[in-house]
C-alpha cells in the first residue's frame, strides 16, 4: 500500500484465543501498530486468514497446559512457508500467576510448541505476556476445578496482562519493521 509515496507495511496479528484474552492482546498490539504507522489488522485463526497476503505477521495463542491451542498450531503448520519466507513474531498468552522466584522466561512457562516453530518458521522474537480470567465465562469444569483452594493460586480471578509490557513489544515490532522499510 502506498501512502504520501511511502510503501507502508501491512501486518496481521492472528490469534487462537479460547475466552477472549487473547483477542484483547491481539486488538491492542494491532491497535499500536495502526499508531506507530503501519497497516494492521487482528484477525482469528478461526477466519483463516492468508499470511501470503501480509508484508509481516504477529501470531499468538492462548496457552493451555503448556500447549498453544490446537488451532493456532494447525494454522502455523498449515503456513509455514509463507510464515517462514515473511517476518514473524509469537506471543502466548496464559499464566496467571509464576511460582516464585520464576519469570516468564522460564523454560517450563514457554509453551512446549515453541521450540518447532523456531525450527520451522524462525520467528523473530516469543514473548509470553500474562492472561486473564474471568470465571464467569469458564466451563463448568474449570468453574468446579476452581472452588479447590489449590486450584483457586493457580487459576486466580482478574486480569493479569500487563499493557504497558505488550505496547513496548509491539513498538519493538514496528521499529524493526520499519527499518526494514527503509
Amino acid at each position: 500500500m502506498h501512502r504520501h509515496g511511502a510503501l507502508v507495511m501491512n501486518v496481521a496479528v492472528v490469534y487462537a484465543s479460547k475466552y477472549g484474552s487473547t483477542e484483547g492482546i491481539a486488538e491492542f498490539i494491532a491497535e499500536r501498530l495502526r499508531k506507530q504507522g503501519l497497516e494492521a489488522e487482528a484477525l482469528s485463526v478461526d477466519s483463516r486468514p492468508d499470511p501470503g497476503q501480509y508484508d509481516a505477521v504477529v501470531l499468538g495463542s492462548a496457552v493451555y497446559l503448556g500447549r498453544w491451542m490446537k488451532e493456532a498450531a494447525a494454522f502455523a503448520e498449515q503456513n509455514r512457508a509463507a510464515l517462514a519466507s515473511r517476518p514473524v513474531w509469537l506471543f502466548s498468552s496464559g499464566p496467571l500467576a509464576l511460582k516464585e522466584g520464576a519469570t516468564v522466561d522460564d523454560p517450563d512457562v514457554v509453551p512446549t510448541d515453541i521450540a518447532a516453530l523456531r525450527d520451522t518458521i524462525h520467528p523473530r522474537d516469543h514473548r509470553v505476556f500474562f492472561g486473564a480470567l474471568d470465571p464467569a465465562k469458564l466451563g463448568w469444569g474449570i468453574r468446579a476445578m476452581r472452588t479447590l483452594p489449590a486450584s483457586r493460586a493457580v487459576l486466580p480471578e482478574g486480569d493479569f496482562r500487563n499493557w504497558e509490557e505488550i505496547g513496548v513489544w509491539a513498538d519493538g515490532i514496528a521499529a524493526a519493521l520499519r527499518a526494514e522499510e527503509s
